[in-house]
């Protein structure tokens, strides 16, 4: 199933492969590959966060992120997902005050500044969220707000991401305040896959 994700032909076709693989999703990643990404990348994004954030977890999947933060006292957090299956086992955990099923690359129907923070863990990649997003995200974010995002090492030098990246901080709209060393997401997994968590800030 997890091959799947990445073959996915559009984000149609990717929201009918994760509302398939909602119940089973957390079983699967936990036991097959190990999951270090969700409390690595909330451990980084919280060291910019006051504890009263509006917080937006962006592909949420089925609650991974939003629940590390509600463990670390947060209680005002909201999830964006594209697959309405995964946004029903997040709406289980009881961590987020409101659930938005849209998808990433179109425009968002939120309020521009509407978020202090925004985090997307395991988004941002081919197949998924187009580097595009970084534009609506940018401008659903507060001025002084933060953008927190993972993407693996060998998808990102010489990407659209990087070059969207770029673009956005050449123009004074976001800024670099945050790159973590490379880690091993999946541990478990066959083969090694490293990311980085980038966090910028909203300007």
């Amino acid at each position: 199933m997890a091959q799947r994700v990445y073959e996915a032909s559009d984000l149609n076709q990717l929201a009918i492969i994760y509302d398939e693989w909602a119940a089973g999703y957390e079983k699967d990643i936990n036991e097959v590959f190990g999951n270090y990404s969700p409390k690595r990348t909330v451990d980084t994004f919280i060291q910019f966060l006051t504890p009263e954030a509006r917080i937006l977890d962006v592909g949420a999947g089925t609650g991974l992120v939003g629940e590390v933060l509600y463990d670390y006292g947060y209680r005002n957090i909201e999830a964006l997902e594209l697959s309405q299956g995964m946004l029903t086992e997040a709406r289980k955990k009881g961590v987020y005050t409101a659930l938005h099923q849209m998808a990433l690359g179109d425009f968002l129907s939120i309020e521009t500044a509407s978020y202090d923070a925004i985090i997307a863990k395991g988004v941002m990649g081919p197949g998924h969220a187009p580097a595009k997003s970084f534009y609506e995200l940018v401008r659903i974010t507060k001025p002084g707000g933060y953008i927190a995002f993972t993407i693996r090492t060998d998808f990102y030098p010489n990407s659209e991401y990087e070059a969207k990246a770029n673009s956005l901080e050449e123009r004074n709209l976001w800024t670099l305040v945050e790159k973590t060393e490379e880690f091993n997401c999946w541990p478990k997994a066959t083969k090694e896959i490293f990311y980085n968590v980038w966090v910028y800030q909203r300007l």
